[in-house]
């Protein structure tokens, strides 16, 4: 019986970790995830037609289901918005903790780097941010749905570079560095909220209010694309 391709998916990405270190997200790599696994090379490149890539993507998809199912389990009812935010970051790095998986993200990181990939690891990390956003009961369906994922991008990436280089005591020091950039997006918050209570200012912002307001989010979420559409005329 044929199998899933999902299912030949993760058994190529099971063999290809113990390659990752060495070989990167290679050519190299991939083949030696088909022969370790022994699986028909007609059928491999089926389920991965780019090979490497498609496996690097795959491994950082597991790392989005990892984390999505340790909030599931997690009450978070006790907890500030904020700290439900810092949690699933937090989840999101922890899914991929172990040694080979760590180097395994930072060959990611050379391989999206390359700018014909650099596209396919921004909407990695915007699928990642859209799936937080989403289980933590986000309802935003204008310019705000973007804005959020946009922002919770740049606090994920800038986290995961410090991460990378933290040897500190349970990663405590990369708690603290996420910390502080949450602290910095509630400052931000702030100062807009802060802009938009102004009676001086509330003239100028009619237009840039009105028109954020007639973006909508996508149909379905999460969506692979970024681009918003304009609210219909009644």
């Amino acid at each position: 019986m044929t199998m899933p391709y999902e299912t030949v998916r993760d058994q190529l990405l099971d063999a290809a970790l113990e390659h990752v270190p060495f070989d990167g997200w290679s050519s190299t790599c991939f083949d030696a995830a088909i022969t370790d696994t022994g699986l028909d090379r007609t059928v491999a490149e089926a389920a991965c037609p780019r090979g490497a890539v498609d496996l690097a993507l795959a491994f950082h998809q597991r790392g989005d289901a990892i984390m999505l199912k340790r909030l599931e389990e997690t009450d978070l009812n006790a907890l500030k918005y904020r700290d439900r935010v810092a949690l699933a970051v937090r989840y999101r790095l922890e899914a991929v903790s172990g040694p080979n998986e760590r180097e395994a993200v930072r060959r990611g990181l050379t391989l999206f780097a390359l700018p014909h990939l650099a596209a396919e690891g921004a909407r990695a990390v915007w699928n990642t941010c859209d799936q937080i956003w989403t289980a933590l009961g986000d309802t935003s369906d204008d310019f705000n749905w973007y804005s959020k994922r946009a922002i919770l991008s740049g606090v994920y990436s800038s986290t995961l570079l410090f991460w990378m280089g933290d040897d500190s005591d349970g990663n405590s020091a990369s708690w603290t560095f996420l910390a502080r950039r949450i602290d910095d997006v509630m400052l931000i918050e702030k100062v807009k909220a802060q802009v938009n209570g102004n009676p001086l200012l509330k003239p100028l912002l009619i237009g840039p209010n009105w028109l954020s307001k007639q973006i909508r989010a996508p149909v379905r979420a999460p969506r692979v694309d970024l681009p918003g559409m304009l609210r219909p005329r009644p």
